[in-house]
């Protein structure tokens, strides 16, 4: 027992008590296939909230009854870590006025805004601190414009801040802040369906299906996706290529969820239909929301591969292309991940540091947030490779996880 890995320990505890997956689930407020994912380990260990309230379900006294009596759980590892401007986020996203107090700004300059703070986030290693010192401000004046606005000029400010709050969702999400990555993803969908845009609409589901995904919610994440690319096919001809690119986006993270699912043939039969209009686009394209573009889906085959527990594919999937094409520096860095998980899969020790070492010196701000990077990182320090004991220690120090 004193073996088994946190999943393992879930189930056994829930056999135990008699209890099946759905009244699990229920319990928890998730569905009986996130459960099952938890068990059989296709999904990271919860964060400690969840298995709290785990442990209060299945009637135990003591959280190391899932985690172990020899595994050192930090709370860090599941809670994630709170950045310094998120306080500053919040209040913005929370600040509820029924009347503006500032005179709104000039849609035109809000639009530059948000494309300047869409390029600072792809292009800097350090693009949460960067974003928390631009969105407070952004949030509060794109709120202000379409509160304050009439007419069409309020429907041009909708438009804004629905963009504003897709990019808000990447700034919060893998804090522990979990209200927040909801609030903004309905808000973003309703203010795009307020300025009544179906490209805009489709964008907020994009942010929502991963929401949802993320919550085990997977057959709500695919019905929404495939509703929004059904609802974007009849204005493609003639449309901008963003609109093709959105559409292949939303395939992606179809063939995701259904990865997750441990559904092999649904998750490719997607990641082809994604890959096709990616090809369709060329190898210059890059949709600036969901980073999908043609080395984009070299990296979505790695995850596909290792969320469906077959790393051989991962790793061919990724040495099929340089890193180095995938424009967004966060979006490269959570590749190295990716990669670093498939040769965890394999017990490749020395590689998994080097591909950890490689996202950190990439993007520090993206491992810092990742918790599939943080437990690998963990179980590296309790088992460091021949030789990489320092270099394990300092990388860890650098990530934020206590070795």
């Amino acid at each position: 027992m004193d073996d088994l890995p946190v999943g393992a320990r879930i189930k056994a505890q829930r056999e135990r008590a008699g209890m099946s997956r759905p009244v699990l689930a229920g319990f928890v407020g998730r569905s009986a296939e996130w459960v099952k994912a938890v068990e059989t380990g296709r999904l990271q260990v919860p964060r400690l909230s969840m298995l709290l309230r785990l442990a209060e379900a299945l009637g135990l006294d003591d959280l190391a009854t899932l985690t172990g009596d020899g595994y050192a759980v930090p709370v860090q590892l599941f809670a994630g870590e709170r950045h310094e401007a998120l306080s500053a986020v919040q209040a913005a996203l929370t600040d509820y006025r029924v009347t503006p107090d500032a005179t709104p700004q000039p849609i035109e300059r809000l639009a530059v805004r948000l494309r300047q703070a869409w390029h600072v986030r792809h292009s800097s290693p350090d693009h949460r601190t960067r974003l928390g010192a631009l969105l407070p401000d952004l949030i509060r004046d794109a709120q202000t414009a379409a509160r304050g606005l009439g007419g069409d000029q309020r429907r041009q400010a909708r438009r804004v801040l629905a963009g504003v709050y897709q990019l808000a969702d990447f700034y919060v999400a893998y804090q522990p802040a979990p209200e927040l990555v909801w609030m903004v993803a309905d808000r973003a969908l309703t203010e795009a369906h307020e300025a009544d845009d179906p490209y805009l609409i489709a964008g907020g589901v994009w942010a929502m299906v991963q929401a949802l995904r993320d919550s085990g919610r997977w057959e709500e994440a695919i019905t929404l996706a495939r509703d929004a690319v059904s609802q974007l096919e009849p204005h493609l001809d003639g449309a901008p290529a963003d609109w093709r690119g959105l559409t292949g986006a939303l395939e992606a993270e179809i063939a995701y969820v259904y990865a997750r699912r441990g559904r092999h043939g649904p998750a490719w039969e997607h990641w082809e239909r994604a890959d096709r209009v990616a090809r369709r686009l060329g190898p210059g394209y890059r949709h600036t929301q969901s980073s999908f573009s043609t080395a984009v889906m070299g990296a979505h085959a790695v995850t596909l591969g290792v969320e469906l527990r077959r790393a051989g594919e991962a790793l061919r999937s990724a040495d099929s292309f340089d890193p180095a094409e995938i424009v967004s520096v966060p979006r490269r860095a959570r590749h190295l991940i990716e990669v670093a998980r498939g040769h965890y899969q394999r017990d490749e020790r020395p590689a998994v540091w080097a591909l950890l070492n490689s996202s950190e010196r990439t993007a520090p701000e993206t491992i810092r947030f990742n918790g599939f990077a943080r437990e690998m990182l963990l179980d590296l320090s309790r088992r460091p490779p021949a030789g990489l004991r320092e270099d394990v220690r300092s990388l860890c120090q650098r990530v934020g996880v206590a070795a």
